[in-house]
């Protein structure tokens, strides 16, 4: 399941994946959000809480993430993926040199820090794993 983080700043949209991640979770949590941000601000900044396994993701629910990366393919401004998967981590290396924007990876222990980063308060980046060389 995906689900909305309460209290973060507003130029970012925030997600914890839990359990069973599904097509449904993307279109009825995620495009909705995303949508409202980038018609407010004109970029995405977007935060993801890893706490479930990559297998815990269905198909459909890869399909509607690609589909999010490739709609809004020049809105991408900064993304934060909180995980301490190592597998996640080199992940979003190979993804983050094809997409434009910043990915960045944290561990859980450094939420507040990405918090800062991918809300562009801060470029303050101590205890991130920098995915752009």
């Amino acid at each position: 399941m995906i689900e909305r983080l309460m209290n973060l700043p507003s130029n970012v949209v925030d997600f914890r994946a839990t359990g069973n991640v599904t097509r449904e979770d993307f279109e009825q949590v995620v495009m909705p959000e995303v949508e409202r941000l980038i018609k407010k601000t004109g970029k995405l900044n977007y935060l993801l809480i890893l706490d479930t396994p990559l297998k815990e993701f269905t198909f459909g629910a890869w399909m509607q993430d690609v589909l999010l990366g490739i709609k809004h393919l020049t809105q991408w401004n900064r993304a934060a993926i909180i995980t301490d998967s190592s597998g996640v981590q080199h992940f979003t290396q190979v993804f983050s040199a094809l997409m434009p924007g910043e990915f960045r990876g944290f561990d859980k222990l450094d939420i507040d820090v990405a918090v800062d980063w991918v809300s562009e308060k801060s470029d303050n980046t101590k205890g991130k794993m920098d995915f752009n060389g």
